[in-house]
């Protein structure tokens, strides 16, 4: 499951991972955009209940320093051994240029010498390293993890998706219809043994389909009209079907844009239905290849009229039994 939550704050968490734990659900996974960071919902988990994976998805390359990012993953690393995953990735130019006022240059070299310097630092190694794309002198960790954390890479198109699958340990998927995930995957190349492929799926479990492709369209004008998921989608064979969508958003027109978008992208995209159906759906990805299927939990007119009692319920109903190697 995604955390935190929306709506609840985080110091009530603990109620929510322990549901969680109760309900089936194996992993809690974060992200970092513009609510909380991604490392502090999952050091509150490590702490409340013992037995969830924890995973990053995603930590951005840009916006904190090499040493700084590799400190950050060994403190969760040391707090809970042998559970947790950094998920690393480019992030987007709004985010680390406008949010974080950090230059957002050569974001696949970046994230490629990341990667490399994190391998060597969490090692524990000393690294005094000229990388493409900055340099670290002399950088040791004073408190290396006994068990360094496995690095996911985030990945959309092939350049990406090959870097994961040569130095990584594991990728990560994001805005995907299940029919999508072979095309990702074999861009890998050769899996190596533990290698684990993560995707974020997002669930708005209602079955008022007008409630749920609103939602999911508004979603989908946000995210799809990024350059990087634009052309992930073009990629992908969506060019035709969502060149409407582009063209009403350069040219200024959002509310056309949304319009724009079929609902057939929007039930591939974003799942409703029942929670029986929605975990149905999940299971496609799974067999598809997906070995972390990440529900990200949309709002439902259900849970806002219902409260805490039916969040329980719902999730309860989401994590009946599991539908891939974690869920």
């Amino acid at each position: 499951m995604t955390v935190p939550l929306g709506g609840i704050p985080l110091a009530d968490h603990a109620a929510v991972y322990a549901t969680l734990d109760q309900a089936g659900f194996t992993d809690v996974w974060s992200s970092e955009v513009a609510g909380t960071d991604a490392f502090t919902p999952l050091a509150l988990a490590a702490a409340w209940q013992p037995r969830l994976r924890l995973g990053t998805a995603i930590t951005p390359v840009f916006t904190r320093g090499p040493g700084l990012l590799a400190m950050s993953a060994a403190a969760l690393a040391e707090a809970a051994p042998g559970r947790f995953s950094l998920g690393i990735g480019a992030s987007s130019p709004v985010l680390v240029r406008d949010w974080n006022a950090v230059r957002f240059d050569e974001p696949f070299r970046r994230t490629r010498d990341v990667l490399r310097f994190l391998r060597a630092a969490l090692r524990g190694e000393t690294v005094d390293e000229v990388y493409d794309t900055f340099t670290v002198r002399r950088f040791t960790l004073e408190r290396p993890p006994a068990v360094p954390p496995p690095i996911l890479l985030a990945a959309l198109r092939p350049g990406m998706l090959r870097l994961a699958g040569t130095e990584a340990d594991g990728v990560i998927l994001n805005w995907l219809g299940a029919d999508d995930v072979p095309r990702a995957l074999a861009e890998l190349g050769e899996r190596r043994a533990g290698f684990e492929v993560a995707a974020r799926i997002f669930v708005c479990p209602t079955e008022d389909a007008g409630y749920a492709r609103k939602l999911g369209r508004r979603l989908i004008t946000s995210y799809l009209t990024v350059p990087a998921y634009a052309e992930f989608h073009r990629w992908l064979g969506r060019d035709e079907v969502l060149a409407p969508m582009w063209e009403a958003w350069a040219a200024g027109d959002r509310r056309g844009a949304s319009a724009a978008v079929p609902d057939e992208v929007v039930d591939a995209l974003v799942l409703h239905g029942s929670p029986e159906q929605c975990r149905a759906q999940v299971r496609r990805y799974a067999d598809a290849g997906v070995d972390v299927p990440v529900f990200a939990l949309l709002p439902t007119p259900e849970v806002t009229a219902g409260g805490a009692a039916a969040l329980t319920t719902l999730i309860a109903q989401l994590g009946t039994e599991p539908v891939g190697a974690s869920t």
